[in-house]
């Protein structure tokens, strides 16, 4: 175990990822994000879209940068900072009007996850020489990298549905939303599922089981959103499973 790793941080914000992820699922209530949040807060104060995520998830790529940009470069090409590498990679991929106090609410998140993830990556991970050809590692690379291509490729579709000043709903078509109404939460899940594989750490277990239940619910809650807002909806499609869910 490398000496700067303490083990009581690693545990109590893994501990926490994994009773957030339970208490969202206790809760079951939308998010505010979203078509859920036009009743929440009133136009005036939310931000665009694409700035708010961008301030949002900025900690996730600035918090394990900054931890690793205070590393000496020996680190730098070792299992531990490409995995590191990979979970900032996400952060690099993000419309609708965003209400400041979900804003706020997702930075703080994003700060905590981030340097838990970035703090045992950098000091407490210790893997072997060997650990690139290990099936642990390419199966999680792998799963991170199809999870991303349908979470960037779900996210494209929904884009395209509102021609620009649109306010209206459309039934997204093509790629996964074939199959599930959450295909852009889907392919987020498997890429946590993953980085969680390819890094085989309890941080990255519990931000997987976590986004599993944050974002499976969200998934939910569009499917059923969905089913009441048309009636020719698709009735074979699920919420997030294919033929399952």
């Amino acid at each position: 175990m490398p000496v700067h790793c303490q083990q009581s941080p690693v545990l109590a914000g893994s501990a926490t990822l994994a009773a957030l992820g339970a208490l969202v699922l206790y809760l079951a209530k939308p998010s505010g994000y979203g078509k859920y949040s036009e009743s929440v807060m009133p136009a005036a104060i939310r931000l665009p879209a694409r700035a708010a995520w961008f301030l949002q998830e900025l900690p996730s790529f600035a918090v394990p940068a900054g931890i690793l940009a205070r590393q000496p470069r020996s680190i730098f090409g070792q299992p531990a900072t490409v995995l590191l590498g990979l979970f900032c990679a996400h952060y690099f991929h993000r419309g609708r009007p965003f209400p400041v106090a979900f804003l706020f609410r997702g930075f703080v998140f994003c700060v905590g996850n981030g340097l838990l993830q970035g703090y045992y990556l950098v000091y407490c991970a210790e893997y072997p020489a060997e650990w690139y050809t290990d099936l642990r590692f390419s199966v999680g690379v792998f799963l991170f990298l199809l999870g991303m291509g349908i979470n960037i490729h779900s996210d494209y579709i929904l884009r395209q549905l509102r021609k620009p000043g649109e306010i209206i709903y459309k039934i997204p078509q093509g790629g996964l939303f074939t199959y599930v109404s959450g295909a852009n939460f889907l392919g987020e899940i498997i890429e946590w599922s993953g980085y969680a594989l390819a890094s085989w750490s309890l941080p990255a277990l519990a931000f997987a089981f976590f986004s599993l239940c944050f974002l499976g619910l969200r998934a939910f809650h569009h499917h059923r959103f969905y089913i009441k807002m048309f009636e020719d909806y698709p009735k074979s499609r699920k919420a997030l499973i294919p033929f399952i869910f």
